[in-house]
């Protein structure tokens, strides 16, 4: 797809890009597998806020799609590519021949009247989905299980990509998009190819309101608020923040405090994102 260029008739829009949605070949979703999206505002039972600047924004329905791919060795046409307003990702609306609809993540080679499938013996093809087992070494993979049957949970974002690196023993070792390297079991299922839309990331918002309509509220500088209210606060005038490091509203270290604490996990790190990262 292709990035366009909007004409400054104000401030807002110069700079600003947007998708041409060019690959979109559907503009109305399937009913059949939509449900509504409950809003709270980054607010708890309570009514308090535990998660800062959500609220507000376009309203939304919750496109149904298929992670797990359960559907083994039953083929499938791609009937339409849609756009997704709650993710970066386009999704495939898939016909089965039994007559049911589905969605999945729509990968960069995914076209209208392809046919894929899922399950042991299908093609190495982008769209299909099988075993890490069966996957040759070197493989473009996306959507990738972490947990047997649970459904893919890893790499599925616009433009994102794993490769299969290596397979010994019950595991297979996978590289990530941030260069992590990682230990899966080779039973998990995993689809081939690499996730589509890849110029998101070229996408320039422009103006708040933009932002706005995604759900986000505006932040406020730490600097800018009263002692009181955050620790970076107080002074006359512009002032540093007059502490060793930068620190939360609630005075805990951040802007490059390591905060990962799943020590579950680290057995099955082979590699990490990088070299200063514990």
């Amino acid at each position: 797809m292709a990035v366009k260029k909007y004409k400054p008739v104000t401030h807002g829009q110069r700079g600003m890009t947007g998708y041409t949605f060019e690959e979109i070949t559907k503009s109305t979703p399937e009913r059949s597998l939509l449900v509504t999206k409950k809003r709270h505002g980054g607010r708890n039972a309570y009514g308090r806020v535990t998660v800062r600047h959500q609220g507000g924004g376009h309203r939304q329905f919750l496109r149904i799609v298929d992670f797990k791919r359960e559907k083994h060795e039953i083929p499938a046409t791609v009937a339409a590519i849609e756009y997704d307003p709650n993710r970066t990702a386009r999704l495939a609306l898939l016909h089965y021949v039994d007559g049911e609809k589905r969605y999945i993540l729509a990968p960069l080679e995914l076209k209208v009247g392809d046919t894929i499938m899922s399950g042991p013996n299908a093609e190495i093809r982008s769209g299909n989905c099988l075993p890490i087992a069966n996957i040759p070494v070197g493989t473009l993979i996306h959507n990738i299980e972490v947990k047997e049957g649970k459904g893919g949970q890893l790499v599925r974002s616009a433009g994102g990509a794993a490769q299969l690196l290596a397979k010994e023993g019950d595991f297979a070792q996978v590289r990530m998009p941030s260069g992590e390297v990682r230990l899966i079991r080779q039973v998990c299922y995993a689809t081939i190819g690499q996730v589509g839309n890849l110029d998101h990331g070229n996408i320039k918002l422009g103006k708040a309101g933009r932002k706005r309509h995604m759900g986000v509220r505006p932040s406020v500088r730490g600097s800018a608020m009263s002692p009181r209210d955050h620790p970076h606060g107080g002074g006359e005038g512009r002032q540093p923040i007059g502490l060793p490091g930068p620190k939360s509203p609630w005075g805990k270290p951040t802007l490059g405090k390591k905060t990962r604490h799943n020590k579950k996990t680290d057995q099955f790190i082979v590699r990490r994102r990088s070299k200063t990262s514990r």
